[in-house]
């Protein structure tokens, strides 16, 4: 089947601004499931193992837990609802990496490489036999990532890759202008509906025995791990031997990790589902997730009724690294992907977005997920996923419990997990920093990818931003 060349334009303001005339503020993803309640926790509770968090660090967590002993006692404790925060409003790439991309693990844990892709490919296939083993219905699509070049200069970044395709191959998968070359990676890489999923881990958790306990804020840590750890809400109390910090860009309740990530806002779009006449305008038959090659990228992908998610390039990060649900309301980010949205495909212009939304992901200077213990090694966390926690979040759910168990393996021995990333400066640094960071980024996309001296500099103390 023959493709149709557009040339690569800008669309009119006009078309812009009436694609998102009726636009809700809100999650799609959120609004596409029915939930189960949890009650709140009041009293006093005694467990073998909680759990703060209830997106999919602390989910997994709970599973994984009930899976290796059914009879541990685990509690869970989310301060808001299930699945509410980044994991339900992700873009549901469900990717194997654990190192976010093969060019930042190979740069900071050369000798480890090849195992842990090994092992991320491995946490991917396990994702989907839990999905198959407790029916969960999660939309999932093993459809692998499409790494597409947009640039002349980006061409080349995958001439060598596996699964190159040249501009007539690239464009015969998906019929955009912007398209030059890409590569397809088959294996590595899964869709989910990022809430669906969060529900049916929690259902699967309840009925593995575990006790959820939602609008349970945990204001403090009390014990300093010569004995049982207490966590106290403001209604009731939980005591346990082990505890699992999943709280992923939010304020850690340990103090050592505050500096340690910074939470930056991801704007995201979603379009009315197309219709038939649409979808073969621009192919897309085998419904990969897609990504272009940019410091500053976008993300897109098909649901299972053939809506679009258009997502990524701003990443915004706001003095005080607060996260507060103003920041959701960017215009300005969704104008521009807006623009952006129909640049990459000028065939659909006309059609509108239903919902846009943003979110705030736990990004760390090391660009992937660490690991630690602390009260004499009765509490374990895993933070810092910064933007890939779909799929490591399982990965990150078995390393805390090998640690709370006091058990070396082969997770625990990796240097990935035993290193720690350069914590952020405190403010005003922070923010001068992250927002040079941001300009220089923009730099190199329109600068064929050359990295300048600031960058080179971070890349040399081993704070390299690489998206």
């Amino acid at each position: 089947m023959g493709t149709t060349v557009f040339e690569r334009r800008l669309p009119a303001p006009v078309a812009v601004a009436a694609s998102l005339r009726d636009t809700e503020l809100g999650v799609f993803w959120l609004d596409d499931v029915s939930r189960t309640e949890h009650p709140t926790l009041t009293g006093h509770v005694t467990a073998d193992l909680v759990i703060v968090g209830g997106g999919y660090t602390g989910l997994w967590t709970a599973v994984r837990a009930k899976e290796r002993d059914p009879e541990r006692r685990v509690v869970l404790l989310e301060a808001s609802r299930i699945a509410w925060a980044a994991s339900g409003r992700n873009g549901g790439f469900c990717e194997a990496s654990l190192t976010h991309g093969h060019e930042n693990g190979l740069t900071r844990w050369p000798e480890e490489i090849d195992r842990l892709e090994e092992l991320g490919l491995e946490n991917l296939d396990a994702i989907e036999q839990t999905i198959a083993r407790y029916d969960m219905k999660a939309d999932f699509e093993r459809t692998g990532q499409l790494a597409v070049a947009v640039e002349p200069h980006q061409v080349e970044w995958y001439r060598e890759e596996p699964g190159f395709l040249d501009q007539e191959a690239v464009q015969a998968e998906v019929h955009s202008p912007t398209f030059l070359a890409g590569a397809w990676e088959r294996e590595g890489c899964a869709l989910v509906h990022p809430a669906k999923l969060g529900m049916e881990l929690a259902r699967v958790a309840a009925e593995l025995g575990v006790e959820i306990y939602e609008h349970s804020l945990v204001k403090r840590v009390e014990g300093d791990g010569s004995g049982p750890i207490t966590l106290v809400t403001a209604n009731g109390r939980v005591t346990a031997d082990a505890v699992a910090l999943g709280t992923n860009v939010f304020p850690s309740l340990l103090k050592r990790n505050r500096l340690m990530t910074v939470p930056v806002y991801d704007y995201v779009l979603m379009t009315e589902p197309l219709s038939t006449e649409q979808l073969a305008s621009i192919g897309w038959s085998n419904r990969q997730g897609l990504a272009d090659s940019a410091n500053q990228f976008h993300y897109y992908r098909l649901t299972a009724d053939n809506r679009v998610l258009f997502g990524g390039y701003d990443a915004i990060y706001h003095y005080g690294g607060k996260v507060r649900p103003e920041y959701e309301d960017r215009m300005e980010s969704h104008r521009k992907l807006a623009s952006h949205f129909f640049t990459t495909f000028p065939q659909l212009e006309g059609l509108r977005f239903t919902h846009r939304w943003a979110g705030a992901i736990d990004s760390s200077s090391r660009f992937c997920a660490f690991f630690g213990t602390a009260r004499r090694g009765r509490v374990a966390y895993a933070t810092g996923f910064t933007g890939l926690g779909v799929g490591a979040a399982r990965f990150a759910a078995d390393v805390m419990l090998d640690k709370l168990s006091g058990e070396v393996t082969e997770r625990t021995e990796l240097r990935m997990v035993r290193e720690k990333p350069i914590p952020f400066p405190p403010e005003p640094a922070a923010s001068i920093g992250v927002n040079l960071v941001r300009a220089a980024m923009n730099q190199a996309d329109h600068n064929e990818g050359k990295r300048n001296l600031f960058l080179k500099t971070l890349d040399a103390v081993g704070m390299g931003f690489d998206s």
